[in-house]
């Protein structure tokens, strides 16, 4: 039952990350990369690989 639970919310995250990037994308490709809003979505990015990377790990 954990493994189950574990494998879903690695699923979430996983949507949740690929969600994140293409809107980074999409807003890199409208504003440009440098653009204010581009930065503020790849650091929110960041945020989510990095948890999810931690969380992976234990």
């Amino acid at each position: 039952m954990i493994k189950i639970i574990i494998m879903e919310w690695k699923n979430m995250y996983c949507d949740r990350i690929e969600l994140k990037r293409k809107q980074m994308l999409d807003f890199a490709e409208k504003y440009g990369f440098t653009a204010e809003i581009t930065v503020k979505c790849s650091q929110e990015l960041d945020k989510l690989l990095n948890c999810f990377q931690m969380n992976s790990e234990e």
